[in-house]
């Protein structure tokens, strides 16, 4: 297929991103839930600039460079950023549309946003005197003028750009900035209020109401002030200097990554044309920067963790125990009979957190070595690791430094692990540990037992609350065999991939998924020309590979049937009338983040299931180590099955992956409703019960 069939990945990552903002427009999500899709839609947008945008911006300065790199594009960099550009200034809009809604709503609800020229005398004396004990002492303000150069700006941050006039001059002004310091204090600020109301005030407002007095030395009797945040340029640059250590170099690189160039300028669009002139010009920035007006209100992530004031609070459905697991009273001693797998959040966490503290406590136990990419804070899976150290084991823990945005929480993680005696490993050059596995040993009589898992998800109890993922549990001899291939080349990286290559039963990234992966699109393909049946089933976070896109397309023209569940980068143009069978593919946005990776090819009616930590993009097949296991157990499969086709079936949150980027919601006019996470809970769900009722009999 030629390239123009190829959607650029970061327009499709737009596409996906307003798939986000859709949920905050939907008015059957609960408002609490609306405002922090807002949160995540803001979040989202913020790691965007600072990864991909800054990476092309880069491209456009390094054209010979980039001419030597196989970036699969569509366009030009520069094009690209034009059309990002176009594409979240509409999205903007949409937002402080939605955002302007959902501010009525929440007067219904009698819960009002205050801003500082709105508040009662008693609101007014609360302000003043949590200004004076609160926040008072983290604020400093940088009279910018007098400096010859701009200071430091902190990228997650906010700033108050402050203009100080007095009423009978226009001549006689002084520029001031100040960073709210909602890292300190939090963003929200509830306020005196009447029985049955909330008000709240944003941090910022507490400090436009305390302008008069924070500068009162300089006797002017007007302020102006808005707010803006910079974005800068979050790529980890990691120096070639032989003489420090891969420790070091992440440490020197996270410290220039706060000195990354801005990327994006977001600013109220009321702000003082002077000041704004002036920030534009000492940030060296130009009018192609991604200068980006909006409202009086940015940093909309925090509004993630917004005040619980809500009347109607959505309760989530809470995690239940797997059925195999409801009666045992050790969970090692189900995995070693049989398979189980966990489909999060669904199924409490807590099973794999007993895993490992069953392992810690058990004398036979001998070892446990563990993948970690992106942990909880106060881990309890780190907990249940040390006190296996602390008793003894070996343990383990490879813990990837490279973890975008979570580098310094991981540096952390290696002291406290050190300290308790922890083995850590800390990755390998050019190439990212991104496979979730687990391998336990332990020794009864003369027989070694091993035992552990693969997981599509990362071991964070935390996320493991919103985060859609499948982890097997298994004793498999073929498997665990594996594992210890991974850790062997983990351990011994240096001396070559050999023990990758030599994995049997898992698919490994960077040696032979790919590889495995197209000889399966190739048998079904085969199997269509036959006229056999032929099929593929697949469930991804993220589809951009050219290879693999161009493979399925060959798949379609054979009249093998493509069904595809893709939350976000979807870079394939499947609306194609050459294709003997249409490629059907949605993607689903709801209140838990579709995360797991899923594939089953009908194989001539021998059906392959496998399960996977690896996205089908270049970044995971190709320069990271990541592990698929298939799934044999037949219980298992159908229960897999069954829930991918749960999600197809979808026609309340999934939206139709077609040429346009359309977004359009799946019709369910004249059609059962179904919303596949719904339907997922309470499809597992009556298996617990089922169980129940056989022990219970």
């Amino acid at each position: 297929m030629p390239k123009q069939h190829i959607i650029p990945r970061d327009i499709s990552w737009l596409s996906f991103n307003g798939r986000v903002l859709q949920e905050a427009n939907d008015p059957s999500v609960p408002l609490e839930q609306r405002i922090r899709f807002l949160g995540i839609y803001s979040n989202n947008s913020d790691e965007f600039f600072r990864v991909r945008v800054a990476t092309l911006k880069r491209m456009t300065e390094f054209a010979e460079k980039r001419k030597k790199l196989n970036l699969h594009m569509e366009e030009e960099p520069q094009k690209i950023l034009d059309a990002i550009q176009l594409i979240v200034l509409q999205q903007q809009n949409e937002f402080h549309r939605i955002w302007d809604g959902i501010i009525k709503e929440l007067r219904k609800e009698k819960i009002f946003l205050v801003d500082e020229k709105h508040l009662n005398r008693e609101q007014k004396n609360f302000v003043r005197t949590f200004f004076d004990e609160q926040v008072r002492s983290n604020v400093i303000p940088l009279m910018i003028e007098s400096l010859q150069q701009l200071p430091y700006l902190r990228d997650k941050s906010i700033y108050l750009g402050v203009v100080m006039s007095k009423n009978n001059s226009a001549y006689k002004q002084k520029y001031s900035l100040i960073e709210v310091p909602a890292r300190a204090l939090g963003r929200f600020v509830e306020l005196p209020s009447r029985p049955g109301e909330h008000s709240i005030i944003l941090l910022e407002d507490v400090i436009r109401f305390n302008l008069p007095y924070i500068f009162s030395y300089f006797d002017y009797d007007h302020f102006d002030s808005h707010i803006f945040k910079v974005t800068k340029d979050a790529e980890l640059d990691i120096d070639n200097d032989i003489s420090t250590t891969f420790v070091e170099k992440i440490e020197k690189g996270l410290k220039n990554r706060r000195k990354g160039k801005p990327v994006r300028f977001v600013y109220d669009k009321e702000m003082d044309a002077g000041l704004l002139e002036y920030l534009i010009r000492r940030l060296s920035l130009s009018r192609k920067s991604n200068l980006i007006p909006g409202g009086r209100i940015h940093n909309f992530r925090h509004f993630m963790d917004f005040p619980e004031v809500f009347k109607n609070k959505s309760a989530r459905r809470k995690p239940f125990t797997h059925p195999a697991l409801q009666n045992s009273v050790r969970v090692t001693d189900v995995i070693i009979k049989q398979d189980v797998m966990l489909h999060f959040p669904y199924h409490t966490f807590n099973a794999l957190i007993d895993l490992l503290r069953e392992a810690a406590m058990d004398p036979d136990v001998s070892s446990i070595k563990i993948t970690a990419y992106r942990l909880a804070p106060n881990s309890k899976i780190i907990n249940a690791l040390i006190n296996a150290a602390r008793n003894g084991k070996e343990v383990v823990v490879m813990l990837e430094l490279k973890a975008r945005f979570d580098e310094e929480a991981n540096l952390e993680w290696k002291e406290i692990l050190e300290e308790e005696g922890v083995k850590v490993l800390l990755g390998v050059p050019r190439m990212k540990i991104h496979a979730k596995v687990c391998i336990i040993k332990k020794r009864k009589g003369k027989k070694t037992i091993q035992y552990g898992f693969v997981s599509t998800g990362n071991l964070n109890e935390r996320t493991a609350r919103v985060y859609g993922d499948h982890c097997l549990l298994t004793s498999n001899r073929n498997v665990m065999a594996d594992i210890n291939r991974i850790f062997k080349y983990l351990e011994h990286w240096h001396t070559g991939m050999q023990p990758l290559h030599a994995c049997k039963t898992l698919m490994v990234c960077p040696v032979n998924m790919r590889k495995e992966l197209e000889a399966n699109i190739i048998r079904e393909i085969k199997n269509a020309k036959a006229k056999k049946q032929a099929s593929i089933i697949l469930k991804v976070n993220s589809l951009s590979d050219v290879r693999l896109i161009n493979k399925l397309y060959e798949a379609a023209l054979a009249g093998v049937e493509i069904k595809m569940v893709v939350r976000g980068i979807f870079c394939a143009m499947i609306e194609n009338k050459k294709f003997k069978k249409p490629i059907t593919a949605v993607s689903i946005v709801d209140e838990y983040l579709e995360h797991a990776r899923v594939m089953i090819f009908h194989n001539g009616g021998k059906e392959k299931f496998y399960i996977s930590s690896a996205d089908w993009m270049v970044r995971n097949l190709d320069h990271r180590v990541e592990a698929a296991i298939p799934v044999n157990d037949p219980d298992i499969r159908q229960e897999l099955k069954d829930i991918i086709h749960i999600q197809l079936r979808d026609n309340v949150k999934a939206r139709i992956l077609d040429n346009e980027l359309s977004n359009n919601y799946v019709p369910s006019i004249g059609k059962k409703k179904i919303r596949s996470q719904i339907e997922t809970y309470h499809y597992l769900y009556q298996k617990t019960l089922k169980q129940s009722e056989v022990s219970s009999n």
